[in-house]
């Protein structure tokens, strides 16, 4: 039987496309879709599936050199998304994450491994890769399933 773990997070319409992410006990935040679509006052969806990627990915790489009890020192980020159309409609097309260490190469003896493996620890990218099965309900404010099962 496979293992599983279950996550919650709440949105709330504020207006035009502006919600309120809410992370429970983690903090609010707010996404919104650039002009002209929304005012841009907050990353938009696109934007947080990039950070989340960037994010697990430094997060895998900082692992897999602490767990020979090396220090990666001050971990950076930057990624770049290119959006495309595919089929007539705007998708992310690509993701290029960058990584800088905070420590020198020669400062990590076991280095080459942990990059030969830190990515297989990152949740997000890996299952941003192979594609996650997403299942869409639609409710009306009467609690009528209008969409899904």
């Amino acid at each position: 039987m496979a293992e599983s773990q279950t996550f919650s997070v709440q949105l709330q319409l504020l207006e035009g496309y502006k919600f309120e992410v809410d992370f429970a006990e983690f903090g609010q935040i707010i996404s919104d879709e650039p002009q002209p679509l929304g005012q841009g006052q907050g990353p938009n969806p696109s934007r947080l599936l990039a950070a989340s990627v960037a994010n697990c990915l430094a997060a895998s790489l900082m692992f897999a050199i602490r767990k020979f009890k090396e220090e990666p020192g001050e971990v950076k980020a930057q990624v770049q998304g290119t959006m495309e159309r595919q089929d007539g409609r705007w998708r992310i097309g690509q993701l290029q994450v960058q990584l800088n260490l905070g420590n020198e190469s020669a400062n990590i003896p076991h280095l080459e491994r942990a990059l030969g493996q830190f990515e297989d620890f990152c949740v997000v990218t890996q299952s941003v890769r192979q594609g996650i099965d997403v299942q869409v309900k639609v409710c009306d404010a009467s609690g009528k399933l209008l969409l899904g099962g």
